[in-house]
């Protein structure tokens, strides 16, 4: 007896099942798709830093002495830490961390995913101590600085007025 009681009719059935099958496997392309953005997302700082370097300068130092130098890392990729700023032309270079009331030596400085690791008069700087030879307007100064996951990026670095400001220029 086709299409009895306790008994759907045969198109329905097809229909129904169809459907379900169907259901289920967006059903699950909908989940795979929800985790594969999530892993995605998480991953965004996770690839590799691409480094670089802008508006650096050193203000003239008076009579040759300690200088500060300033310069922006950007950073297009993941995230690193700067290590060591050091140079051919000097001594030591060291970094500081200014605060109004105090200023601190740092070891490492966080250069954040996507974004930029700013040295800046009042804030974050570099200490210049024993020049090779005396800096003059115009000179450039070789700075290589070192990251922990970038390795070193070589930047020369101009010698500017003492009220310079590079935002003004």
């Amino acid at each position: 007896m086709k299409g009895g009681i306790g008994r759907a009719p045969l198109g329905f059935r097809r229909t129904a099942l169809t459907g379900a099958v169907l259901a289920t496997a967006l059903g699950g392309g909908a989940i795979l798709v929800a985790c594969g953005a999530g892993g995605q997302d998480g991953a965004a700082g996770d690839g590799p830093a691409r480094l670089s370097v802008a508006d650096s300068y050193i203000p003239l130092p008076p009579a040759g002495g300690m200088a500060a130098g300033y310069l922006t890392v950007r950073n297009d990729g993941g995230q690193d830490q700067l290590v060591k700023v050091s140079s051919p032309g000097a001594e030591s270079i060291t970094m500081h961390r200014s605060t109004p009331s105090s200023m601190e030596q740092v070891d490492r400085l966080d250069v954040p995913a996507h974004g930029a690791l700013r040295f800046a008069r009042g804030g974050t700087h570099l200490m210049i101590m024993g020049w090779q030879k005396a800096p003059a307007l115009g000179d450039e100064l070789e700075l290589d600085l070192t990251f922990a996951k970038s390795g070193t990026i070589a930047v020369r670095v101009p010698v500017k007025e003492l009220t310079y400001r590079p935002d003004q220029s």
